[in-house]
């Protein structure tokens, strides 16, 4: 039973994508979730693949954005978190956003349907027994504190700890659509979009300044002593850090005007809070790019000053939690084993990729070679040229292992391209390249798999 079994510990984005994928292979699966029995700091509720931050996909652009092309990679690749997040997508322009309960109950019913997958619910207090022969750890940067500690004690190395924060979100019939509007930036369609899927908020100079004095004297969370010297992920930075740094930080950050025009006024604002449809209905909105450290009252208090956010009602406050990460250019070999326990693999956030999705690709990536693995058929890892491969390098040893920090997909990390092109077409021929060795990848697996 155990040894062709795959156990995955943790139902996130990279657990839900690794249990569907090796089970589509034909590899039983058991998907062990601790919540509801066992919850953690950022969760609300106990369904699979749930969305903590931001209930953005980002960039659906697969020309010109790595992002978007790893979107579309993945579903090449049948993808179950990019298949669930189609049927769940609001207008958010160029960008991939989704409905988080819809997400969510669509991936939880997919999982809880396939015959070859068992869904435990309960914590793997500890390292997993060593009757499970192959093993994917996609717990995630939430890993509950036994785990985390069996993992430390086993690999010898520290854990990387960063805080992630998370942004309000508001009740779009408590938005003053006197002073905002609805546009996308460059007036931008997007594929589920009308290119005014944002709700602006506009600034001016004095308006501007004000909010940063507010932000930089509010009231903020205070660290346990354990927490105090835990670093911030640059890419998820809350939005008080970022006006720490300087008063125009904000303005050319979340808060930049480019591309946008008042209606009201006709004129480019100095500076704008942007607002994302979060659910179907189209009733709430969060706060985009506002992660945020502020106690709740000053939450309250300092948002109201935004124009057009005087009388906002708030379904859900900004937050802070912090997460955990392995080193895994030193402990990870190039198929995501763990060199001090090849039965376990990583996959997901724990890793140190950073993102939704990026997570959930190193968990098609972790399953695959499990399933390949199970089924004596030899595999290899997709090629550096595309993004699938670029981002598993990356963390498997294209990074420095004495400065890792987690990492987005970008086209900074795929290997240059051969020959000239002006500036404007090397993202596009980058990800031509990619997506035509992917599908030779691609092919070559399911004539293995037959």
């Amino acid at each position: 039973m155990h040894k062709d079994v795959i156990h995955i510990i943790g139902g996130g984005l990279a657990g839900s994508e690794a249990a569907w994928q090796a089970a589509e292979m034909g590899v039983p699966v058991v998907l062990h979730e601790m919540r509801p029995q066992v919850e953690t700091a950022a969760h609300k509720t106990d369904g699979l693949a749930e969305l903590v931050c931001s209930n953005s996909f980002r960039s659906d652009d697969a020309e010109n954005n790595a992002v978007g092309l790893l979107h579309e990679e993945m579903r090449r690749c049948g993808s179950l978190i990019m298949r669930e997040g189609g049927k769940a997508a609001v207008p958010a322009g160029g960008a991939l956003a989704v409905d988080r309960d819809i997400f969510s109950q669509g991936v939880t019913q997919a999982l809880s349907d396939h015959p070859l997958i068992t869904i435990e619910r309960g914590e793997v207090a500890g390292l997993p027994p060593e009757e499970w022969e192959s093993v994917i750890i996609a717990t995630g940067p939430l890993t509950s504190p036994a785990l985390a500690e069996a993992i430390k004690s086993l690999t010898g190395e520290d854990e990387l700890a960063f805080f992630d924060a998370i942004a309000p979100i508001v009740d779009k019939d408590s938005i003053n659509m006197d002073v905002a509007w609805f546009q996308s930036r460059y007036d931008k369609v997007g594929p589920h979009g009308t290119g005014k899927d944002y709700i602006n908020c506009p600034m001016n100079k004095e308006q501007y300044e004000a909010f940063i004095t507010a932000l930089l004297d509010s009231e903020k969370t205070e660290f346990k002593a354990w927490e105090k010297n835990t670093p911030y992920f640059e890419g998820c930075m809350p939005i008080e850090v970022m006006a720490s740094r300087g008063i125009e930080t904000l303005r050319f950050g979340p808060m930049k005007p480019v591309g946008l025009s008042n209606p009201h006024t006709g004129e480019q604002p100095y500076a704008v809070v942007q607002l994302r449809q979060d659910n179907a209905l189209g009733t709430l909105y969060n706060i985009v790019g506002f992660q945020t450290k502020m106690k709740y009252g000053a939450q309250t208090e300092v948002l109201k000053m935004i124009p057009g956010l005087e009388d906002a009602s708030f379904a859900r406050l900004g937050g802070l939690h912090r997460n955990t990460f392995i080193n895994s250019p030193k402990l990870l070999d190039e198929q995501l084993r763990l060199k001090a326990m090849p039965r376990l693999r990583f996959a997901g956030q724990i890793t140190g990729c950073e993102g939704y999705v990026e997570s959930a690709s190193i968990g098609i990536l972790a399953a695959r070679f499990a399933a390949s693995e199970i089924r004596g058929t030899p595999t290899t890892a997709p090629p550096p040229t595309t993004a699938l491969g670029a981002l598993l390098g990356h963390i498997t040893g294209g990074a420095n292992a004495e400065t890792f920090q987690p990492m987005n997909i970008n086209f900074g990390l795929f290997p240059p391209l051969t020959g000239k092109f002006h500036k404007k077409e090397r993202k596009p021929a980058m990800s031509r390249r990619a997506l035509e060795d992917l599908e030779k990848w691609v092919t070559h697996k399911c004539k293995e798999a037959a």
